[in-house]
Protein backbone atom coordinates (compact mmCIF):
# COMPACT_ATOMS: atom_id res chain seq x y z
CA UNK A 1 0.00 0.00 0.00
CA UNK A 2 1.44 3.56 -0.77
CA UNK A 3 0.77 6.25 1.45
CA UNK A 4 1.09 10.00 0.26
CA UNK A 5 3.12 12.50 1.66
CA UNK A 6 1.81 15.55 2.99
CA UNK A 7 2.70 17.58 0.11
CA UNK A 8 1.02 15.26 -2.34
CA UNK A 9 -2.55 15.57 -0.24
CA UNK A 10 -2.56 19.13 -0.01
CA UNK A 11 -1.91 19.11 -3.68
CA UNK A 12 -4.95 17.23 -4.73
CA UNK A 13 -6.77 19.17 -1.61
CA UNK A 14 -5.64 22.29 -3.27
CA UNK A 15 -6.29 20.77 -7.27
CA UNK A 16 -9.89 19.88 -6.11
CA UNK A 17 -10.43 23.09 -4.12
CA UNK A 18 -9.12 24.93 -7.24
CA UNK A 19 -11.83 23.01 -9.20
CA UNK A 20 -14.68 23.79 -6.95
CA UNK A 21 -13.76 27.22 -7.11
CA UNK A 22 -13.84 27.41 -11.11
CA UNK A 23 -17.19 25.58 -10.76
CA UNK A 24 -18.68 27.87 -8.47
CA UNK A 25 -17.15 31.03 -10.51
CA UNK A 26 -18.75 29.41 -13.76
CA UNK A 27 -22.43 29.51 -11.72
CA UNK A 28 -21.96 33.12 -10.55
CA UNK A 29 -21.45 34.57 -14.24
CA UNK A 30 -24.18 31.96 -15.68
CA UNK A 31 -27.08 33.18 -13.17
CA UNK A 32 -25.38 36.84 -13.36
CA UNK A 33 -25.79 37.19 -16.84
CA UNK A 34 -29.68 36.91 -17.73
CA UNK A 35 -29.85 39.65 -14.81
CA UNK A 36 -27.98 42.04 -16.51
CA UNK A 37 -25.42 42.04 -13.74
CA UNK A 38 -22.07 41.54 -16.09
CA UNK A 39 -20.23 44.02 -17.44
CA UNK A 40 -17.42 43.07 -19.95
CA UNK A 41 -14.29 44.96 -21.14
CA UNK A 42 -11.51 46.94 -19.53
CA UNK A 43 -13.03 50.36 -20.36
CA UNK A 44 -16.41 49.78 -19.78
CA UNK A 45 -15.20 48.32 -16.57
CA UNK A 46 -13.23 51.25 -15.50
CA UNK A 47 -16.71 53.34 -16.53
CA UNK A 48 -18.33 50.88 -13.98
CA UNK A 49 -16.10 51.10 -10.91
CA UNK A 50 -16.06 55.19 -11.31
CA UNK A 51 -19.57 55.76 -11.06
CA UNK A 52 -20.55 52.64 -8.74
CA UNK A 53 -17.80 51.15 -7.05
CA UNK A 54 -19.91 49.79 -4.50
CA UNK A 55 -22.27 47.69 -6.48
CA UNK A 56 -19.10 45.42 -8.36
CA UNK A 57 -19.06 42.57 -6.11
CA UNK A 58 -16.14 40.69 -8.01
CA UNK A 59 -13.38 41.48 -10.52
CA UNK A 60 -12.09 38.79 -13.03
CA UNK A 61 -9.10 39.56 -15.40
CA UNK A 62 -8.74 37.08 -17.72
CA UNK A 63 -5.52 36.85 -19.71
CA UNK A 64 -3.71 34.05 -22.00
CA UNK A 65 -0.31 33.00 -22.29
CA UNK A 66 0.27 36.10 -25.22
CA UNK A 67 -1.36 38.69 -23.26
CA UNK A 68 1.64 38.42 -20.60
CA UNK A 69 3.66 40.66 -23.43
CA UNK A 70 0.70 43.25 -23.28
CA UNK A 71 2.61 45.93 -21.58
CA UNK A 72 -1.00 48.51 -21.92
CA UNK A 73 -3.08 45.81 -20.98
CA UNK A 74 -0.71 44.71 -17.86
CA UNK A 75 -0.83 48.65 -16.53
CA UNK A 76 -4.73 48.56 -16.42
CA UNK A 77 -4.77 45.47 -14.51
CA UNK A 78 -2.56 46.57 -11.99
CA UNK A 79 -4.76 49.94 -11.69
CA UNK A 80 -7.84 48.36 -11.81
CA UNK A 81 -6.15 45.85 -9.13
CA UNK A 82 -5.22 49.10 -7.17
CA UNK A 83 -8.91 50.08 -7.01
CA UNK A 84 -10.54 47.30 -6.17
CA UNK A 85 -8.57 46.46 -3.14
CA UNK A 86 -8.71 50.04 -2.23
CA UNK A 87 -12.69 49.54 -2.05
CA UNK A 88 -13.07 46.02 -1.18
CA UNK A 89 -13.51 44.93 -3.98
CA UNK A 90 -12.69 40.47 -4.80
CA UNK A 91 -10.77 40.09 -7.54
CA UNK A 92 -9.80 36.93 -9.41
CA UNK A 93 -7.63 36.21 -12.38
CA UNK A 94 -8.27 33.11 -14.64
CA UNK A 95 -6.25 32.19 -17.45
CA UNK A 96 -8.57 30.51 -20.00
CA UNK A 97 -10.12 33.95 -22.17
CA UNK A 98 -11.47 31.57 -24.78
CA UNK A 99 -13.96 29.05 -21.56
CA UNK A 100 -14.77 32.64 -20.21
CA UNK A 101 -16.12 33.23 -23.68
CA UNK A 102 -17.88 30.12 -23.83
CA UNK A 103 -19.05 30.97 -20.39
CA UNK A 104 -20.61 34.35 -20.98
CA UNK A 105 -21.88 33.08 -24.83
CA UNK A 106 -21.71 34.31 -27.91
CA UNK A 107 -18.31 32.45 -28.06
CA UNK A 108 -16.09 35.95 -27.65
CA UNK A 109 -17.50 37.70 -30.24
CA UNK A 110 -20.31 41.22 -30.15
CA UNK A 111 -23.23 41.20 -32.26
CA UNK A 112 -21.27 43.05 -35.00
CA UNK A 113 -18.51 40.48 -35.53
CA UNK A 114 -16.61 42.20 -33.21
CA UNK A 115 -14.32 39.84 -30.48
CA UNK A 116 -15.19 40.95 -27.34
CA UNK A 117 -12.71 42.89 -24.72
CA UNK A 118 -12.63 39.74 -22.22
CA UNK A 119 -10.08 40.73 -20.09
CA UNK A 120 -11.70 42.75 -17.29
CA UNK A 121 -15.14 41.14 -16.29
CA UNK A 122 -16.92 42.81 -13.60
CA UNK A 123 -20.31 41.00 -11.87
CA UNK A 124 -22.66 43.84 -10.01
CA UNK A 125 -25.01 42.96 -7.64
CA UNK A 126 -28.73 43.56 -8.78
CA UNK A 127 -29.96 46.55 -7.73
CA UNK A 128 -33.40 44.86 -6.65
CA UNK A 129 -32.23 42.18 -4.92
CA UNK A 130 -29.98 41.69 -2.42
CA UNK A 131 -28.23 38.52 -4.07
CA UNK A 132 -27.40 35.79 -1.71
CA UNK A 133 -25.97 33.46 -3.93
CA UNK A 134 -23.50 30.21 -2.75
CA UNK A 135 -21.66 30.27 -5.43
CA UNK A 136 -20.91 33.84 -5.10
CA UNK A 137 -19.76 33.20 -1.67
CA UNK A 138 -17.77 30.30 -2.07
CA UNK A 139 -15.83 32.33 -4.66
CA UNK A 140 -15.16 35.49 -2.44
CA UNK A 141 -14.47 33.31 0.50
CA UNK A 142 -12.07 31.65 -1.89
CA UNK A 143 -10.73 35.51 -2.29
CA UNK A 144 -10.48 36.29 1.11
CA UNK A 145 -8.80 33.27 2.13
CA UNK A 146 -6.02 33.84 -0.24
CA UNK A 147 -5.92 37.81 0.65
CA UNK A 148 -4.95 35.95 4.17
CA UNK A 149 -2.01 34.10 2.39
CA UNK A 150 -1.23 36.99 0.77
CA UNK A 151 -2.42 35.81 -2.46
CA UNK A 152 -4.09 39.28 -3.08
CA UNK A 153 -5.14 37.96 -7.03
CA UNK A 154 -5.10 34.49 -7.08
CA UNK A 155 -5.61 32.46 -10.19
CA UNK A 156 -8.23 30.08 -11.24
CA UNK A 157 -7.76 27.78 -14.07
CA UNK A 158 -11.22 27.78 -15.76
CA UNK A 159 -11.67 23.97 -17.34
CA UNK A 160 -12.17 23.09 -20.98
CA UNK A 161 -15.62 21.51 -21.41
Amino acid sequence: MYNMTFEELSGDYSQERMDSVAKALEEVLTSALPQGSITIGVYEAAKSLNVDPDNVVLCILATDDEDVKDVALQIHFTLIQAFCCENDINILRVNNTRRLAEILGGGGKQSGGEPMDLHCVLVTSPHSTSWKDPALSKVNRFCRESRCMDQWVPIINLPER
